[in-house]
């Protein structure tokens, strides 16, 4: 007897069988994630006043793209408790991707009033002011964070950027050279920027 192949009748039912398995799987999986909003409704519905439950909320909307409906479980989850950093920061993150800057700087400056001297909080801050094309505060923000974070690399590459656009050649070109022996990648990136504004 030989083994049925996937053309013959019998290894044909059985791959029928397998799709129809991995659709179902799929669906599943699918409604699952639908499932995921639908219940953490039901948990800020409950309670209230729980902010543990709109972050997540607010988290899982924003994973589907959905950004008024996760905009809005933040600022609920701000409502119950006005200094709650990872909401700020959430809101300012969502602004910064649907490019309202002002929007987005508002709420990272609520963010960074908590921690001052956050690296990531300041280097935040400059790339807000970076996409609204304020380069001088964004070397100051960026320069802040560098002072925090010595070897915050991604924060000198796009110190470097601000002072190629505000004609401080010679201070980009020291931050290439400091790139070129802490992060080559960064370095060889900065130098096509540099070509690319020539």
């Amino acid at each position: 007897m030989t083994p049925s192949s996937p053309y013959s009748r019998p290894g044909r039912a059985r791959f029928m069988v397998f799709i129809l398995l991995a659709s179902l799987v799929m669906l599943t999986s699918c409604n699952r994630k639908s499932d995921e909003i639908a219940i953490l409704q039901q948990q800020v519905w409950k309670n209230p006043q729980d902010t543990g439950s709109f972050m997540q909320l607010g988290n899982a909307l924003a994973r589907k793209h959905r950004y008024n409906e996760a905009s809005e479980a933040f600022k609920s989850a701000l409502a119950v408790n006005p200094g709650l950093d990872a909401a700020n920061q959430a809101l300012g993150a969502i602004a910064f991707n649907q490019k309202n800057y002002a929007e987005a700087l508002t709420f990272f400056r609520k963010y960074l009033e908590q921690a001052p001297k956050d690296s990531m909080r300041l280097y935040d801050i400059g790339n807000v002011y970076m996409q609204m094309q304020q380069y001088e505060n964004a070397a100051k923000a960026y320069s802040e964070a560098i002072d925090n974070s010595v070897g915050f690399a991604e924060a000198h590459y796009n110190l470097a950027i601000c002072y190629n656009n505000t004609g401080r050649k010679s201070e980009a070109d020291a931050i290439y050279e400091w790139l070129l022996v802490k992060n080559n990648y960064l370095a060889v990136s900065l130098q096509r920027h540099f070509n690319k504004e020539k």
